[in-house]
């Protein structure tokens, strides 16, 4: 018979369709808050405790350091566990039905400006082998698709429709969405597949990107990948595939894209979600305002 942890995890896994990773996370927070109350309450079962318990475990983790931001994941994976328990009638009471998120300070993602965009596809205008037009590639992808890393690694090579110019993307929870190819990337993605066609190996054959030795490509390569081509024309801290979607979506309210074209494009189940990439737009639409009216000088 099953365990709770363990139908917890086939529960996110096979009903929320959450990844790996994530399942991976909620069950060490889960494990975590079971060793702290059978240290401090001498409990062995964490299926009937109370809030007061879950304060002291916050009180415990404030204490060592831990950011509020650590913290407000951690207890939306004990949310998920008692929601579970709730629901399956284990319990008969959430624990955390009250509980309230911590508060964090806002942090704003500086995207990439279009010169630091331009200026390094200058660099990198003329690839030459199977890594660099790889490389450049998926810098382009990320910036003309707004794709997240996982969703990057994990694409396809069937869901490429070049006759169609579109791509399928299965995003957050296996939810789809398609992204059009825009015409700029289409002859380097036809070059690209030149090339990955001509590897001597191909062991990861239904993976779009792959390295030169044929296999899928981790998250930490593509990260390094971004950062270290980033890192030739951008002096900002961070540099990652996070911070090209985010520029993605920058950019394109920028330029008039309406907020719910954006939305659709990133996946985003919900228009709070797409939000917060509108502060650097309302920046810049400050920026034309002050320089444009009259009044303004």
């Amino acid at each position: 018979m099953k365990t709770n942890k363990e139908a917890f995890s086939d529960y996110l896994l096979l009903e929320k369709k959450y990844s790996v990773h994530t399942v991976g996370a909620y069950l060490n927070d889960v494990v975590s808050f079971g060793s702290f109350v059978k240290e401090s309450f001498d409990q062995e079962s964490i299926d009937l405790v109370n809030y007061s318990q879950v304060r002291s475990w916050i009180v415990f983790l404030v204490d060592q350091g831990i950011s509020n931001v650590s913290i407000n994941r951690k207890m939306a994976s004990l949310k998920a566990f008692y929601k579970f328990l709730l629901k399956t009638k284990q319990i008969e009471v959430n624990p955390m039905l009250k509980h309230k998120s911590l508060k964090t300070p806002k942090v704003v993602q500086i995207p990439f400006s279009e010169k630091e965009l331009s200026d390094l596809l200058t660099v990198i205008d003329t690839p030459v082998g199977f890594e660099e037009i790889r490389d450049r590639l998926i810098v382009e992808m990320f910036y003309v698709t707004g794709m997240r890393r996982a969703e990057l690694i994990n694409l396809m090579i069937k869901n490429v429709d070049r006759s169609n110019g579109l791509i399928k993307v299965l995003g957050k929870r296996n939810k789809e969405r398609i992204i059009p190819i825009l015409p700029i990337i289409a002859d380097q993605i036809d070059l690209y597949i030149k090339e990955r066609d001509g590897l001597d190996s191909l062991v990861n054959h239904e993976c779009f990107f792959v390295s030169k030795k044929g296999l899928k490509l981790s998250e930490s390569f593509v990260y390094r990948l971004i950062n270290s081509y980033f890192s030739r024309v951008s002096e900002k801290v961070k540099k990652s595939p996070h911070v090209l979607r985010h520029t993605f979506a920058t950019h394109l309210l920028n330029n008039g894209a309406d907020l719910n074209s954006v939305k659709e494009l990133l996946g985003h189940s919900s228009l709070a979600s797409t939000q917060v990439y509108t502060h650097n737009s309302l920046a810049e639409l400050k920026k034309v305002y002050r320089g444009a009216h009259p009044r303004s000088k």
